[in-house]
């Protein structure tokens, strides 16, 4: 029997992700992954005595862009304040962020179900260090680069249905921030997390349950797993008459299964208050404008353009906004030469296949050169063939494809008169062939046009093969 038949779920997600900025938020260290521990580290972000912040920025920038992003309202006045709580990664035993005036309010997303999932408030903090568990007899390593990172947190209002929509929610805010320049959102480094608040309801009823909250989970399998698991959970406890505890949970990805790891603390708890060394951050009208001149068009409207007005498939539009990268290429080429459907179809087949091992790329040939071997093609100079060998070697010398064709001897040289003879002569040597044509010509012209092809090194133009086949064939 499944218990959550009898239940609604209800899901909010607080989504952290690490801003694209080079210094940390209060301070000059680097916000740099990957460093040698504890080496981006000052008296600021590891909270000595008497080290004052001094704000970056740039992060309030993004912090603001990615508001408007996500049709948020920006407040003109927003506040830091200390939240109080000491774990080792946080060695100043508070973390400055906010809470009464965060910077951002509402705004939200819309899920590819129809869905629009609200969100309560986006605000801008500071990332605590990072714990490595090495065992019970070595014991914790704590590397403090990671302290003082910006982070944007992302605070959904309980709209989230299923795990489907968790996932997908999350995968529109990581294209948004990403293509927006705004963090890299690389989730197997922590540059995004979620934390997962759930709870179950009666079905159809007003009244929430207790909630319980599972911290940082890093892929969006793991939050599809999490949260199916803990659904299941809370409806098992539910129906045989238990009660769920207000609680945190870690989630353990190779086990499947989360356990309690305490219960879980109200905002009262972190003794929040402004913080004496910063002062409020004031926003004028003239300063969002400026952020908005930076903002590009966002993957969502980038796919429905492609389709409206480059009349490629869907299919198509969705793969070539998988990266502000690939989509900027892409409507460059369409730009140097309008012909958007074989352009994709070079991107997606040829280019993609280049450089699919690569996490981070750029690809070898750059538009112009594409969209000169695309036109190449479709002008039959070359064939399909040819050009994939002048890519190559476009690649290899970086020339100019036309030069290079010539030099290479690549240029389509076959006279009709010549396409008419080996025509001919196919005829004559293979009867077959022509009582072949007569019961089906369409299927029988593919072998045709490759017996032409092969005797001719490819070179030959297949479109004046196909016109030519039937003044041969026919008679």
């Amino acid at each position: 029997m499944d218990y959550l038949d009898n239940f609604d779920l209800v899901i909010g997600l607080e989504i952290h992700a690490e801003l694209n900025t080079n210094t940390k938020v209060f301070c000059s260290c680097k916000n740099e992954f990957g460093s040698l521990p504890n080496t981006n580290t000052c008296p600021v972000c590891t909270g000595m005595p008497g080290a004052l912040p001094i704000l970056n920025r740039r992060a309030v920038e993004l912090a603001i862009k990615s508001g408007l992003s996500f049709g948020s309202k920006i407040n003109n006045y927003s506040v830091f304040e200390r939240k109080n709580y000491f774990y080792p990664d946080l060695s100043k035993a508070y973390q400055i962020s906010q809470l009464v005036y965060p910077l951002c309010l509402s705004g939200g997303v819309k899920l590819d179900n129809g869905k629009f999932v609200r969100l309560n408030r986006i605000h801008l903090e500071e990332d605590a260090g990072k714990l490595t568990h090495i065992s019970k007899a070595v014991g914790t390593f704590v590397d403090y680069n990671r302290g003082g990172t910006p982070l944007i947190e992302m605070v959904t209002e309980p709209d989230i249905s299923s795990a489907e929509e968790a996932v997908d929610f999350l995968k529109k805010v990581r294209e948004t921030l990403v293509f927006e320049n705004i963090a890299n959102c690389k989730m197997e480094e922590g540059g995004m997390r979620c934390d997962v608040n759930l709870s179950l309801k009666p079905k159809g009823s007003p009244v929430y349950g207790t909630r319980t909250e599972m911290k940082n989970l890093n892929s969006f399998k793991s939050v599809q797993r999490a949260i199916e698991y803990e659904a299941k959970r809370q409806a098992e406890v539910l129906v045989s008459g238990g009660i769920i505890l207000q609680e945190t949970r870690k989630w353990d990805d190779d086990k499947g299964k989360s356990s309690s790891m305490r219960s879980k603390e109200h905002a009262q708890d972190y003794r929040y208050f402004p913080d004496p060394d910063l002062l409020p951050i004031s926003v004028s009208y003239e300063d969002i404008s400026k952020i908005k001149e930076e903002m590009v068009m966002l993957p969502a409207e980038r796919r429905e353009m492609y389709v409206k007005e480059y009349g490629i498939p869907e299919y198509d539009a969705s793969i070539l906004t998988t990266s502000k990268y690939i989509s900027d290429y892409y409507e460059t080429c369409v730009k140097l030469y309008n012909n958007p459907k074989k352009l994709s179809n070079w991107i997606m087949v040829d280019l993609l296949k280049l450089v699919k091992d690569q996490e981070e790329f750029v690809f070898p040939v750059s538009e112009e050169h594409l969209t000169t071997i695309v036109k190449m093609v479709e002008d039959r100079v070359i064939n399909k063939t040819i050009a994939l060998e002048l890519l190559d070697k476009v690649i290899e010398t970086k020339k100019d494809p036309m030069v290079l064709a010539k030099e290479m001897n690549l240029l389509v040289t076959i006279s009709d008169e010549e396409i008419l003879n080996l025509l001919k002569k196919l005829k004559a040597e293979n009867e077959k062939v022509q009582a072949d044509y007569k019961q089906d010509p369409e299927k029988i012209s593919k072998f045709i046009i490759g017996y032409v092809m092969k005797n001719t090194a490819g070179k030959a133009n297949s479109g004046k093969v196909i016109a030519l086949i039937p003044t041969v064939f026919e008679k």
